[in-house]
């Protein structure tokens, strides 16, 4: 699995987490807020995500979700926040090595792709077995130096 985006080297830096033991829904949800946000900016609001502070609005499956104050449907994925807040330090990392300026970077790209799913049995009565199986997801992020005005 590549990158979905062709971007210029010079100016970008790219990570993937592949098949990280996350919700593809949750990573999809929280991803669409982060686009176009600074990195710090981004940081500071997976952090609030994971302190429970700040909700994230989910525009898809979202029927019985409780209404959080001036936001809407939303809910805390404490799990993917973790799990997006690692790829985005590894693409600031990857631009701090390549010299770029990392403190002035945006997300450009942030896409949550299906992995493979990891099979597996829960026993049950009378000698049966119902599935219960692990969903994983790739997590993508672009960042893009931003032109200082």
């Amino acid at each position: 699995m590549g990158y979905t985006q062709q971007t210029d080297p010079e100016k970008t830096s790219k990570a993937i987490g592949k098949e990280i033991s996350v919700s593809p829904k949750h990573c999809r949800e929280v991803l669409k807020e982060l686009k176009g946000m600074k990195v710090e900016e981004a940081k500071k609001y997976l952090e609030g995500v994971i302190d429970k502070t700040v909700p994230v609005p989910y525009s898809r499956y979202k029927m019985f979700l409780a209404p959080k104050p001036k936001v809407g449907p939303a809910r805390y994925p404490e799990k993917a926040a973790k799990a997006i807040m690692k790829v985005i330090e590894s693409a600031r990392s990857n631009a701090e090595y390549k010299g770029l300026d990392a403190d002035n970077m945006r997300v450009k790209v942030a896409c949550a792709h299906r992995g493979r799913i990891q099979k597996a049995y829960m026993p049950r009565a009378f000698g049966s077995s119902s599935p219960w199986n692990e969903q994983t997801t790739s997590i993508e992020i672009i960042l893009e130096e931003v032109e200082a005005s």
